[in-house]
């Protein structure tokens, strides 16, 4: 059986939602300022996945920084609340429909949905403690206990 790969999609959240969006979830701590929360259309709503208060607002003022921010989401990424959070990220993904994260940076090339994005694909190595890896994992736990 040959699985298709997963469709991954950006969109801030100030845009429409679409039907092509699939499953909508939205990946930033706070609530985008002026968005409708039944006109935003969301599955979920993961405040872990986001960086960090202190980490955003360091990035917003440096946004060249932009390698260095990466790192230090990665490594947060690993932290207990966010790696659960990306957990269920992977199972959200783990459907034949799109996935949409939805963000709210006006920075549309280097925000925290763009890693995430990198690590649904498997682009990048996600954190040793989360991924698709210790997805499978938990799953293969889950079922020995029954």
């Amino acid at each position: 059986m040959n699985i298709p790969p997963m469709e991954v999609l950006l969109k801030r959240a100030y845009e429409k939602p679409a039907r092509t969006d699939g499953t909508r979830v939205l990946v930033d701590r706070l609530w985008p300022r002026g968005v409708n929360k039944q006109a935003a259309r969301l599955h979920a709503w993961l405040k872990d996945l986001a960086p960090s208060d202190g980490l955003r607002r360091w990035f917003h003022a440096r946004p060249s920084h932009w390698m260095r921010f990466r790192a230090l989401y990665l490594r947060e990424l690993a932290e207990p609340a966010a790696s659960r959070a990306l957990e269920e990220l992977y199972r959200l993904a783990d459907k034949p429909r799109p996935l949409t994260l939805v963000y709210a940076s006006r920075n549309t090339e280097h925000n925290n949905a763009t890693v995430l994005k990198e690590l649904l694909e498997g682009m990048r190595k996600p954190p040793s403690t989360a991924g698709p890896a210790a997805a499978a994992r938990m799953r293969a736990r889950a079922v020995r206990r029954r």
